[in-house]
């Protein structure tokens, strides 16, 4: 353990009771802030000419078995004039509605981080401009992958699994330039063949 740095003593004198608490691990400073409270202290790290955390590196979120407060959102800062690191933590409930405010108004490079964080944990973010699934596909229907009471193999069977993704319509989620090359065209179901014109075979109709 070492001493905090410079911005967690500023923050601390800045914000008083919504800086949680503070830690040092490996070398990384790391602050935990107050739920209701994080975008004002997300936006005064990034603008405040003392910190200038122009740089979000990373957006996450993390959650534990073992934990009062198991669900973490994780904001990894670099400010890119001063060459130092700041972890900011929010720490959520998991009974209570996981959400917190969008930091895509601060770092547009948010937008695909959060969606991320949404698509994999179920962590909404308010006020995002297009918060949609951005790994499974739009339709996804088991939950969400990283929760720790997410089934390894999934909520459903490898056959409903199957049923599911062949009965979807693709042409919702692919362009017809996309699903109409000649080669994929014998793979697809028959169903699918038809809606693009196809005939038997996988060649193309008159």
């Amino acid at each position: 353990m070492g001493a905090p740095d410079a911005s967690v003593t500023a923050l601390q004198a800045r914000f008083g009771r919504a800086v949680l608490r503070s830690e040092v691990s490996c070398g990384d400073s790391i602050v935990y802030v107050a739920h209701e409270k994080a975008h004002d202290i997300l936006a005064w790290l990034k603008t405040d000419p003392d910190q200038r955390f122009d740089y979000l590196t990373d957006l996450t979120a993390v959650e534990y078995r073992d934990r009062e407060r198991p669900v973490e959102v994780v904001y990894n800062l670099w400010s890119l004039s001063r060459r130092v690191a700041l972890r900011v933590k929010i720490e959520l409930v998991r009974e209570d509605p996981l959400a917190v405010a969008t930091v895509t108004d601060l770092w547009q490079g948010a937008n695909w981080m959060e969606r991320e964080v949404w698509d994999m944990f179920g962590i909404k973010f308010a006020g995002h401009p297009d918060l949609r699934r951005i790994l499974m596909w739009e339709n996804y229907s088991e939950g969400f992958p990283l929760r720790k009471d997410f089934p390894l193999r999934g909520r459903f069977s490898r056959a409903e699994q199957t049923r599911r993704a062949l009965s979807d319509e693709l042409e919702k989620h692919y362009s017809m330039e996309e699903l109409s090359v000649d080669e994929a065209a014998p793979y697809l179901p028959r169903e699918m063949q038809e809606r693009l014109g196809r005939g038997s075979g996988g060649g193309r109709t008159a």
